[in-house]
């Protein structure tokens, strides 16, 4: 599943071009394709098409694992799931007759100066929005973590309001949003911290290296536009840097001990036992 990193990687290419794309921000939608119903949760798709053809893109940014393109009324939001991706790219061959949707390609949206945005999503477990206010969709989200106003005290009262083990309270975006299992597992080794750890057990200092850790591997994977691990990841190379994600047997960089994986909340948990050890039962 597309990350922070990898969002935002995305975010930036629509907003200012890059991946040989253009940027869309101006282009106005001619005309939109919904291939697959369930990709729209809101609204209903006449209903969509009546409103967005004729609007143009103002903006486009991101919050948590969100895209937010904001037209002049209202606002388009994609989750990517588990395989999305939004591409920019001709709706028009040289003789200008349209260029057939791809095999995967949910949603559509044409625009007026001959190109499209499409919604791709292999496992079709992606959606869109088009809402008037944006926090009827991402109200429940917690803080971005790169945001200032995270500060270590604050950080530190959230961990310790609540009793669970780090690595499932990090993946929850009404926590913190943007993580993932990438990121949470290298910011995790980064701050030598175990990933069944209870949030609650945690000390000021511990809270204050979490989340430097955290905020430095998120910069780090922005940096490289995220990990190209999937089909879905497109140019990073974050992955030719993890230190301990998918590492499993290899050893930690750090001290040299095999990596290990355990499965924390159903989700796969790559550590190092010597440079994050267990946590001393009470």
């Amino acid at each position: 599943m597309p990350e922070l990193p990898e969002v935002e990687t995305i975010a930036r290419a629509l907003r200012d071009g890059g991946r040989d794309e253009p940027s869309i921000i101006g282009k106005t939608v001619s005309e939109a394709r919904v291939y697959w119903k369930r990709t729209l949760s809101e609204p209903r798709v006449p209903v969509f098409k009546k409103r967005i053809i004729g609007q143009s893109i103002k903006d486009v940014k991101r919050r948590g694992k969100f895209v937010i393109m904001h037209f002049h009324s209202e606002y388009l939001l994609f989750h990517l799931r588990m395989s999305g991706d939004l591409k920019v790219e001709a709706n028009l061959d040289e003789q200008g007759h349209k260029i057939p949707a791809q095999k995967h390609d949910r949603l559509i949206l044409e625009f007026s100066d001959g190109m499209r945005l499409a919604f791709n999503d292999t496992r079709k477990f992606g959606r869109a929005w088009l809402v008037k206010d944006p926090q009827t969709i991402l109200g429940d989200l917690g803080p971005e973590p790169l945001d200032p106003a995270l500060t270590p005290e604050v950080f530190y009262k959230m961990l310790t309001s609540c009793s669970r083990q780090m690595k499932p309270l990090l993946l929850d975006q009404k926590f913190l949003a943007g993580l993932g299992n990438i990121y949470a597992d290298e910011a995790l080794h980064l701050a030598k911290l175990h990933p069944m750890l209870n949030s609650i057990d945690i000390s000021s200092e511990q809270a204050k290296v979490l989340l430097k850790s955290i905020r430095s591997v998120l910069r780090e994977g922005i940096k490289r536009n995220g990990a190209s691990i999937d089909w879905v990841y497109r140019g990073g190379d974050f992955q030719n840097h993890f230190q301990v994600y998918q590492c499993m047997g290899e050893p930690c960089p750090v001290c040299g001990t095999p990596i290990q994986r355990i499965v924390i909340g159903q989700r796969s948990t790559h550590f190092c036992p010597v440079c994050q050890p267990e946590p001393k039962k009470s």
